[in-house]
Parts: C-alpha cells; structure tokens; sequence
C-alpha cells in the first residue's frame, strides 16, 4: 500500500504566458487498492489544455518523475470544466512507495495536442543518471527541466531531402545530402554541424524563429560552415527546432518512468528495439539471438528500421533505444555536475554527446542513462537525430 495522498497543488505550463490554470485539487487514495481518485478544476482563454501529473513522496520538496498509468481527464485536448476526474494507477507506475507525505502536482500547457509528430515533455524534475549499473560517467543527480516538445520520432531521410532542398536555394549552401536505408528510415551519416544548420533551415522554412546564431548577439543565423557555438548563440525561447539537451533526451527517454534501464522498464528485447543483442548481459531478454535484430539485418549495412516501427514509450516517443544514436547538444564530459536546473552543458569540449545506441549497439549502449560521444564533424551511418521544441506556435 503507498499511505496517504495530500491535497495539492496548481500546475502551470512553461510554455506560454496565458497558461491555463489547475486548481482546487484533491488526492486521495482508495480503501484497500493501490489507486488514487484526483479531481480538479481546468480554466483558461482557450477550450482545452494539455495536463500531466508528477508525483512526490516528501510533501512537494521533490518530483522526480511523470505519472503515466492515468485515465480519464489527462493529457492533450482536457476541456475546460470543474471536477475533471483521474484515476491514477500508483501501485503500475510507483510500486514500493511508502510515505505519509505523498502529493501530486497538475502540470497544463496551452492547447489540444503538441505540434504535429510532437510529444509534449512536462516540467519537472527528475532522476538522471544510473542506479543500477554503475555506468561510470552517468552518477544520479535530481535536474529540473521547463517543457519542451520532443519529436515522436527520428528524422527521416525523406525530411531531410525536403528542408535540404529548401536549403540550398535559402543560403544554406553546404547542407550535405546524408544518407538513409529508405524514405521511411531515419536518417544518418550526418555530422552535427549539418544537423544544426537543418534545424534552422527547417524553421524558417516553416515560418519559425530560428534557433542557432553565430554570435553572442544572436543576430546572424548560423547557415554554413562549421562553427563551434556556444550557449550564447543559442535563442533557446525561439519556437524553432533545435536538438535536445543531453538531460532533455534523457528525461524524455525515460517516458516518466524512474529508476529504470530502459524507456519501458528493467529489461530489452528485439521486439523493442532494433540493437544487437548480447547473451552476455542478464537484462538482454533476446540474449540467446547473439546477433542483429533478424527483422532488419538484410540487404546491405546499415540495418535501421523504419521509424516509428516499434514500441513507444510513455511518453509516445519511439526508437530512444537502437536504431541510431542521436545527436544532442551537450559538449561531452565525463564528470557530469550535480543538481540543475536546465542544464545545457559545458561550455567547450572537443566532442558532443549522442545518446540511445544504435542498430549495432549492444544492449548496455541502449540505456536510458548510456552516453556516446563523437566529434561535430563525425558522419557515420549509425548516427542521426531528432528535434524539440522549446514552444509552439
């Protein structure tokens, strides 16, 4: 049993000034069940909301991870109204709890759904790191994000045709053409100075503000070359896309889960994810395989996967483990720091981190808390990227 639930708190989105608002809420967990009744009022200028839950276990000093085995009035198009009803499954998503200062919080943001192919990514804090394994350079730290939208899947190669071809008729001259194993599969052996420059072409091609600049002033739009930026030439409140932070892909990742291997849990299969399995390791569930995931291993290297092709996470988000590596912004370093709140990184290094694993990686490279690194120039065809969004429109 998990003790008592508290009454608790409003949620406001991060993502726009009119946000709506969550108020007289309640909590209370049923007789003799591990679920949780929550009932609340929904108001905004708008007719629905987007609204997530973040639980507590000390009275809302913390909250480490997003509820996701809800019903009922939650996430995108919540309309406006009184008494909207929750069940929340706590015993699903927080088995062996015990507290008497149990809370939730409502988190809303403005609008019926996230930018089309977007998953809305809630504020909040979370457990980043590793605390099963001992991965050396992923110690367990609490980061508090803002919200963010992630794409739901890896850029494809028909996408990146599409905004390349703009490109280079709008001054973005040296986009390279990349490469995929089909329209429908993600796109790779593209370096990260490529994949930054395609994120600003992609946003002004669709009427954004772009995101990377080649100044502190923020002023000339990072088109060509190969420019190693800094934070500072970074809009990060423009609407345009832009690549995760290493903790942003990680909280996403984890699709609201905590303390897990996996964006589904402790171990992996090939019906998961496309990787490499390995006997060697007790959480490789296609372990006795030995070998590349059999659905995809054909024709010539490399052996991606249509995007999309397996399992979301909680958060709908799919292949954050296999298929590619995928870009992040972060300069990689080894000792990472402690407690933050939207971090972004150190502020020079020589290479920049990408995360999830790929077709050819091994399971422990799949982890949701697994770093890779290469150089901005690297171009291989097991790595390529996905975008965010730090708001909509």
């Amino acid at each position: 049993m998990l003790a008592i639930f508290l009454l608790f708190l409003c949620g406001l989105s991060s993502l726009h000034a009119s946000a709506p608002l969550v108020s007289d809420m309640s909590a209370a967990q049923r007789a003799n069940s591990r679920l949780v009744n929550i009932t609340s009022d929904v108001a905004a200028n708008f007719p629905a909301a987007s609204v997530g839950l973040q639980p507590s276990s000390n009275g809302g000093s913390t909250f480490t991870f997003s509820a996701t085995a809800l019903n009922s009035a939650i996430g995108a198009g919540v309309t406006m109204g009184t008494e909207k009803k929750v069940t929340w499954d706590a015993g699903e998503d927080w088995s062996g709890q015990h507290s008497t200062q149990m809370s939730v919080k409502a988190i809303a943001a403005e609008g019926n759904s996230a930018p089309t192919n977007m998953a809305l990514i809630p504020q909040g804090g979370f457990t980043m790191g590793d605390s099963l394994d001992g991965i050396s350079d992923a110690p367990t730290r609490t980061v508090v994000l803002d919200a963010f939208y992630m794409g739901k899947y890896e850029v494809t190669k028909a996408e990146w045709d599409e905004v390349r071809t703009w490109g280079l008729s709008n001054g973005y001259t040296d986009l390279s053409a990349g490469s995929g194993k089909a329209s429908n599969h993600p796109v790779q052996s593209i370096a990260w100075y490529q994949v930054v420059k395609w994120c600003n072409a992609r946003s002004q091609k669709e009427g954004l503000t772009p995101v990377y600049y080649t100044n502190d002033a923020q002023t000339t739009i990072y088109k060509t070359g190969n420019v190693n930026l800094t934070n500072a030439h970074v809009k990060w409140s423009a609407n345009g896309y832009r690549l995760p932070t290493e903790a942003e892909w990680e909280k996403a990742a984890r699709g609201g889960l905590s303390g897990k291997r996996f964006p589904w849990g402790d171990t992996i299969s090939h019906s998961q994810a496309n990787y490499y399995a390995s006997s060697s390791f007790s959480y490789d569930s296609s372990g006795s395989v030995n070998n590349h995931h059999p659905t995809y291993a054909t024709q010539l290297m490399p052996y991606t996967s249509p995007v999309g092709a397996l399992v979301a996470n909680g958060y709908g988000l799919h292949d954050m483990a296999g298929n590619v590596w995928e870009w992040c912004w972060d300069w990689y370093v080894a000792d990472a720091a402690g407690n933050q709140t939207n971090p972004r990184g150190t502020a020079s290094g020589s290479d920049r981190v990408c995360r999830g694993g790929n077709w050819v990686s091994g399971p422990d490279y799949c982890r949701v808390a697994g770093r890779g690194k290469y150089h901005p120039s690297y171009s291989g065809y097991r790595i390529g990227f996905r975008v965010v969004r730090s708001s909509a429109p």
